[in-house]
């Protein structure tokens, strides 16, 4: 089953905002996330739940696709309790937070469950999502408990 792949790019923070629900869910392999210094890129590869078409209606197949986040122009990136060279660590995406800073560059943070955070400092907002292939339906549709 061929579906059309998502592909935004993001340019502001209003983008990103976009891009971050998109993305709620998601899941990513620590190992599949990769710094690029020479190239000012960061590269970051995850499983997308498909929101979007759950929202189309009830009977719909829960679906996921891998995708692509790619940032540009990055001056540097760091991370909070990710254990990065662990095959088994994965990652739940939760949302992402931007603040300009007094340089005019911009600090983005890609935050995860478990007080995980990938914290990006970025000339500008330059962000593609990007998805790959063909999705496979999940047997599982993420859910949240309200406070």
């Amino acid at each position: 089953m061929k579906t059309e792949n998502l592909k935004l790019i993001a340019t502001s923070t209003e983008d990103l905002r976009v891009i971050a629900a998109h993305l709620q869910d998601a899941i990513v392999s620590s190992t599949d996330i990769a710094h690029l210094k020479k190239n000012k890129i960061l590269l970051v590869q995850l499983n997308r739940f498909m929101w979007e078409d759950v929202e189309k209606g009830i009977f719909r197949k829960n679906k996921r696709i891998r995708t692509v986040l790619k940032f540009d122009n990055v001056i540097s990136v760091l991370s909070k309790n990710i254990a990065q060279n662990e095959k088994d660590n994965f990652l739940e995406f939760l949302t992402i937070e931007t603040n300009q800073m007094p340089d005019k560059s911009y600090e983005i943070n890609l935050i995860f469950s478990g007080d995980a955070i990938i914290k990006i400092v970025s000339e500008v907002i330059e962000v593609k999502l990007d998805d790959q292939g063909d999705f496979w339906e999940s047997k599982t549709k993420p859910k949240h408990d309200f406070l």
